[in-house]
């Protein structure tokens, strides 16, 4: 029978891991607890040491910054563009109305698929 592959938040992993360098119980101990593989405790134990010094990087902080105005400057031009081409959409109905007369989409328009 095989087990469904399970995801784990960061705040879990976390936990986990600071009981484990807290160092009342052992890995095993805590693996059994959580229904978990000692392994994968150990791997996740190895990442969060390895990574604890970006807690300190500024660094980080001030590219995820420049990247979230970046992004809002950006999503503020699509919504410019997207503004502007429903008004002229808008127009060019408007100008169709009145040029062909309120039924000229069934006229002018092909539907999909017909041939």
């Amino acid at each position: 029978m095989s087990r469904t592959k399970r995801t784990f938040t960061a705040e879990f992993k976390a936990k986990v891991v600071l009981e484990v360098i807290k160092g009342e119980k052992t890995i095993n101990e805590i693996a059994a607890e959580n229904s978990l593989n000692p392994n994968m405790i150990r791997n996740w134990k190895e990442a969060f040491i390895r990574n604890a010094s970006t807690v300190f990087d500024t660094s980080i902080e001030d590219n995820a910054r420049e990247k979230l105005v970046e992004s809002r400057k950006e999503t503020d031009r699509y919504a410019k563009k997207v503004g502007q081409l429903t008004m002229e959409v808008d127009w060019l109905k408007k100008k169709s109305e009145e040029l062909f007369g309120p039924d000229w989409e069934s006229k002018y328009t092909k539907k999909p698929f017909e041939d």
